[in-house]
Protein backbone atom coordinates (compact mmCIF):
# COMPACT_ATOMS: atom_id res chain seq x y z
CA UNK A 1 0.00 0.00 0.00
CA UNK A 2 1.35 3.03 -0.90
CA UNK A 3 0.63 6.23 1.04
CA UNK A 4 1.36 10.10 -0.89
CA UNK A 5 1.21 13.41 0.55
CA UNK A 6 1.46 16.46 -1.49
CA UNK A 7 2.66 19.70 0.05
CA UNK A 8 3.82 23.31 -1.81
CA UNK A 9 -0.12 25.02 -2.85
CA UNK A 10 -0.44 28.22 -1.90
CA UNK A 11 -1.78 31.70 -3.15
CA UNK A 12 0.30 33.09 -6.12
CA UNK A 13 0.17 35.55 -8.33
CA UNK A 14 -1.00 35.15 -12.32
CA UNK A 15 2.79 34.97 -14.20
CA UNK A 16 4.10 33.26 -11.20
CA UNK A 17 5.34 29.74 -9.62
CA UNK A 18 4.41 27.38 -7.46
CA UNK A 19 6.66 23.82 -7.26
CA UNK A 20 4.65 21.28 -5.57
CA UNK A 21 5.78 17.77 -4.23
CA UNK A 22 4.63 14.35 -3.44
CA UNK A 23 6.43 11.85 -0.74
CA UNK A 24 5.32 8.43 -1.42
CA UNK A 25 6.09 6.02 1.44
CA UNK A 26 4.46 2.22 1.90
CA UNK A 27 5.91 1.14 -1.38
CA UNK A 28 8.35 1.05 -3.98
CA UNK A 29 8.30 3.81 -5.35
CA UNK A 30 10.76 3.10 -8.51
CA UNK A 31 8.41 0.83 -9.58
CA UNK A 32 5.50 3.48 -9.83
CA UNK A 33 4.31 5.81 -12.36
CA UNK A 34 3.65 8.69 -10.61
CA UNK A 35 1.17 11.67 -12.30
CA UNK A 36 -0.45 15.04 -11.77
CA UNK A 37 -4.16 15.70 -11.57
CA UNK A 38 -6.06 18.80 -10.15
CA UNK A 39 -9.75 19.43 -10.39
CA UNK A 40 -11.34 22.99 -9.91
CA UNK A 41 -14.43 23.65 -8.14
CA UNK A 42 -17.36 22.18 -10.50
CA UNK A 43 -15.14 20.81 -12.75
CA UNK A 44 -14.04 17.35 -13.74
CA UNK A 45 -11.08 16.20 -12.35
CA UNK A 46 -8.06 16.79 -15.21
CA UNK A 47 -4.64 15.11 -16.03
CA UNK A 48 -1.83 17.24 -16.01
CA UNK A 49 0.98 15.24 -15.95
CA UNK A 50 2.66 12.38 -16.00
CA UNK A 51 6.45 10.59 -15.17
CA UNK A 52 7.22 7.08 -16.10
CA UNK A 53 8.89 4.95 -13.42
CA UNK A 54 12.49 5.05 -14.81
CA UNK A 55 12.08 9.13 -14.98
CA UNK A 56 12.67 8.99 -19.18
CA UNK A 57 9.08 9.87 -20.63
CA UNK A 58 6.99 12.57 -19.50
CA UNK A 59 3.57 13.63 -20.79
CA UNK A 60 1.07 16.67 -20.27
CA UNK A 61 -2.15 17.89 -22.09
CA UNK A 62 -1.93 21.49 -24.00
CA UNK A 63 -3.52 23.25 -21.40
CA UNK A 64 0.33 22.96 -19.54
CA UNK A 65 2.48 21.58 -21.63
CA UNK A 66 5.63 24.24 -21.99
CA UNK A 67 4.57 25.77 -18.66
CA UNK A 68 4.47 22.84 -16.07
CA UNK A 69 7.54 20.08 -15.77
CA UNK A 70 7.12 16.93 -13.65
CA UNK A 71 10.23 15.23 -12.31
CA UNK A 72 11.37 12.97 -9.80
CA UNK A 73 13.92 11.91 -7.46
CA UNK A 74 13.34 8.00 -6.70
CA UNK A 75 16.09 8.32 -3.89
CA UNK A 76 13.85 10.62 -2.04
CA UNK A 77 10.86 9.10 -3.04
CA UNK A 78 8.82 11.82 -4.75
CA UNK A 79 7.77 13.58 -7.05
CA UNK A 80 7.53 17.21 -8.21
CA UNK A 81 5.39 19.63 -10.47
CA UNK A 82 6.91 22.87 -11.39
CA UNK A 83 4.65 25.50 -12.46
CA UNK A 84 5.38 28.28 -14.21
CA UNK A 85 3.66 31.11 -15.80
CA UNK A 86 0.53 30.38 -13.77
CA UNK A 87 -2.47 31.29 -14.80
CA UNK A 88 -5.91 31.80 -12.95
CA UNK A 89 -7.62 28.64 -14.82
CA UNK A 90 -4.89 26.77 -13.45
CA UNK A 91 -6.62 27.31 -9.62
CA UNK A 92 -7.46 23.59 -8.75
CA UNK A 93 -7.07 21.22 -6.16
CA UNK A 94 -3.65 19.07 -7.20
CA UNK A 95 -3.47 15.37 -6.62
CA UNK A 96 -0.75 13.07 -6.78
CA UNK A 97 -1.13 9.42 -7.64
CA UNK A 98 0.84 6.40 -8.59
CA UNK A 99 0.26 3.30 -10.24
CA UNK A 100 1.80 0.09 -12.12
CA UNK A 101 -0.71 -0.67 -14.49
CA UNK A 102 -0.31 1.92 -17.55
CA UNK A 103 -2.85 4.56 -16.88
CA UNK A 104 -4.24 3.13 -13.51
CA UNK A 105 -3.84 5.09 -10.31
CA UNK A 106 -5.09 3.12 -7.15
CA UNK A 107 -2.88 5.20 -4.75
CA UNK A 108 -4.06 9.17 -4.39
CA UNK A 109 -2.74 11.49 -2.17
CA UNK A 110 -4.88 13.68 -0.23
CA UNK A 111 -4.75 17.22 -2.57
CA UNK A 112 -2.84 20.46 -1.98
CA UNK A 113 -5.08 23.98 -3.17
CA UNK A 114 -3.02 26.39 -5.52
CA UNK A 115 -4.93 29.66 -6.15
CA UNK A 116 -3.83 31.82 -8.72
CA UNK A 117 -5.48 35.39 -8.59
CA UNK A 118 -5.65 37.63 -11.30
Amino acid sequence: QVQLVESGGGLVQAGGSLRLSCAASGGTFSRYTMAWFRQAPGKEREFVARITSSGRTTSYPDSVKGRFTISRDNAKNTVYLQMNSLKPEDTAIYYCAAGIVAFEYPYWGQGTQVFVSS
